[in-house]
Formats: C-alpha cells, structure tokens, sequence
C-alpha cells in the first residue's frame, strides 16, 4: 500500500514529466486549484470520484485514489521552516496574526475564521513596479459560545 509522501512523489514525477501545472490537473478533475493542489500534498483528501479522476488523469495507479481520499493527519514543523516563500507566510503572521485577529472579531465579534470551511485562489496580477501574486481567503466566521 502507498502512503501520502508515496503518491505525492508519483504525482510531482508525472506533472513533471508531461509539464503539467497544478491548475491544469484540477482543472482535468474540475476543482479548485488550490484545494488540488494541497490533496496531492497530502494536507486534505479529496472526494473518491475526484481522486479517481486524478489518477486516470495522470495515469497513477488505482490504488493512489485509494490514498488520495484518506483523511489526512496533518502535522506541522514546530520550526520556523527556512524555503524563502513558506517563511515569508510566517513572517506576515508574526507580523500581522495579531492586527488580523483583531480586525476579524472586531468585524464579526469573538469568533475566528474558518480553515475548514475555506476557499483560497492565488493569482499572478500585473503591477507597474513589478508583477504582484493576490492570495484571496475566505473562510465561514466561526463565533465562540458564551455559557
């Protein structure tokens, strides 16, 4: 049987060997970029009818649909991960998590935004002093109960 780091690298092997992107394998099973992109990274699982797409798609074997509809667990590096682009992320949080709770629930009320019930798209946006990239979140407002 395969494991999650398994069918990620038969997937990193085969979107390089026939030059794909990852919009054009979601766009192949018809789902959101993003959230392709992460199952094939093992961080989330996708429907069976999707994962079996997936696999016809890239010519994987059958059983990798098997893994790509498990749940996840999903575990995170403890250390600040030193990739340029992934430290950058924690480098926005450590600067703005805190200003981004306060807007959060001073907008919605005592209550966080939701990664489960999400949607994110990234896009490249044409820029006079250089290209920029637009992450767009949107995630349900999840209140805190008062008891």
């Amino acid at each position: 049987m395969f494991s999650k780091r398994d069918v990620t690298e038969m997937i990193y092997e085969k979107k390089r060997a026939a030059g794909l992107t990852w919009a054009s394998i979601a766009d192949g099973i018809g789902m959101s970029e993003v959230f392709v992109t992460s199952a094939c990274l093992g961080m989330n699982s996708l429907p069976r009818d999707k994962a079996d797409l997936l696999v016809t798609h890239l010519g994987l074997p059958q059983e990798a649909a098997v893994v790509l509809a498990e749940y996840p667990t999903k575990m995170f590096e403890q250390a600040v991960p030193t990739d340029p682009c992934i430290y950058r992320f924690y480098e926005i949080i450590g600067v703005y998590g805190q200003t981004l709770k306060e807007l959060i629930q001073e907008k919605g009320g005592n209550g966080i935004m939701s990664a489960i019930d999400f949607d994110m798209s990234v896009e490249k946006v044409p820029y006079a002093k250089g290209d920029r990239i637009e992450i767009r979140m949107s995630g349900k407002f999840l209140s805190y109960n008062a008891w």
